[in-house]
């Protein structure tokens, strides 16, 4: 009986909307209301795209990281496991999901490289070595390092191995915005595995869950998420670009392109800041992102970037559930566009895209980790 009062509070609230500060906000639930898992019929992709479920039971579904031929490992967050998806037989369909490592801080985070996989687990790293031998019985994780801060607020982490061979870990402001508190936070690092304490490479980052190395340059390419309460339409997120080691992107002084922050802005001009790469929209929460550096999508998408929105959580309307995709030319992002969406319907949430990566056979899975699905997105007309 408890559980079914605390259940109707719950749809009530959805339904009037959530007032904060005086406002009506009612968006406030759409990711987080109970709601049927999307149907795949009702996702919108491009023309000559098909999407499919490539694995559906992978609770809290997070980062993906490629692993051995028919692997993708799956790290977490509200769930603290990791998880090994296996397609055995080729045929695009998961046939086994192997949790792997359970009873982790927030393990977001996951990076394979020579047989190891990687997990970022809010103030560790770990590794769990030759970790595909018996998905069944997997190694105990070990610690690589303990030297990140332990702040959960904006705690999970992406992790991936940069063309320099050293693992960049991201470690987000412990707070919706302030001065960072410690060196490491509101930045993105680099560790060396060999050893040695994280060396910061960019600075002034609110919360990156998401970057890349671009395929021909090897710079890093980051998502940003802004700051919330400056009402629906400002900040955007960003995707930014680190030409540089030590760049400051701006946070906690300025936001997106050019706007000051009320609070922390500390008479400092937006102008010495690293400017965006792009613009997105505002409250999406871009995340995940790759470069699609596959054969099968048409030439328009070779050398983009692909971002998994996870969506909005205090917008009066919501935003994001979606991928989307841009464009980069000589090193310019010159267009940000929708690639799939239908996951939001009727104001609530079906799903929440967390993150994208490129298979092997250049098709696009993406990560969904309200409905715990992995997609397979293919494109099926040939030129």
């Amino acid at each position: 009986m408890r559980r079914t009062r605390i259940v109707l509070a719950v749809l009530a609230i959805a339904l009037a909307g959530l007032v904060i500060g005086g406002r009506l906000y009612r968006g406030y639930l759409a990711g987080v209301l109970p709601a049927a898992v999307a149907d795949v019929g009702d996702l919108t992709l491009p023309p000559g795209f098909r999407i499919s479920v490539y694995a559906d039971d992978v609770p809290n579904a997070r980062q993906m990281a490629a692993g051995p031929p028919g692997t993708v490992f799956v790290g977490s967050r509200s769930e603290g496991k990791v998880y090994a998806v296996v397609d055995r037989d080729g045929d695009h369909r998961a046939d086994a999901v192997h949790v792997i490592a359970s009873g982790l801080a927030m393990p977001s985070g996951v990076a394979f490289r020579d047989g190891a996989l990687y997990v970022a687990a809010v103030g560790r790293v770990l590794v769990l070595r030759d970790v595909a031998r018996d998905l069944a019985r997997p190694p105990r994780p070990e610690v690589v390092t303990e030297t990140y801060p332990s702040d959960r607020h904006h705690g999970w982490k992406f992790i991936a191995f940069g063309p320099d061979g050293r693992l960049y870990v991201p470690v987000g402001a412990p707070c919706n915005v302030c001065p960072p508190p410690g060196p490491l936070h509101a930045t993105i690092t680099r560790l060396d595995l060999a050893g040695g304490r994280p060396e910061v490479v960019a600075r002034g980052v609110r919360n990156s869950v998401g970057f890349d190395f671009h395929p021909a340059t090897g710079e890093l390419w980051f998502t940003d998420n802004g700051r919330d309460w400056l009402g629906d339409d400002q900040p955007p997120d960003e995707l930014n670009r680190l030409t540089r080691p030590g760049q400051h992107f701006g946070f906690p002084f300025c936001h997106g392109a050019g706007l000051p922050d009320p609070e922390h802005h500390a008479g400092r001009a937006c102008e010495q800041f690293a400017a965006p790469a792009r613009l997105l929209d505002p409250h999406v929460a871009a995340i995940g992102m790759r470069f699609y550096t596959g054969r099968m999508f048409p030439d328009r998408y070779r050398g983009g970037v692909f971002i998994a929105e996870h969506g909005s959580w205090n917008r009066s309307t919501p935003s994001g559930y979606r991928v989307t995709f841009v464009r980069v030319e000589d090193g310019r992002a010159t267009s940000y566009e929708t690639f799939a969406s239908g996951w939001l319907q009727g104001g609530v949430a079906g799903g929440r895209p967390a993150d994208v990566l490129v298979m092997p056979d250049g098709a696009l899975l993406v990560s969904d980790d309200k409905a715990g699905r992995l997609y397979r997105i293919a494109y099926t007309t040939r030129r």
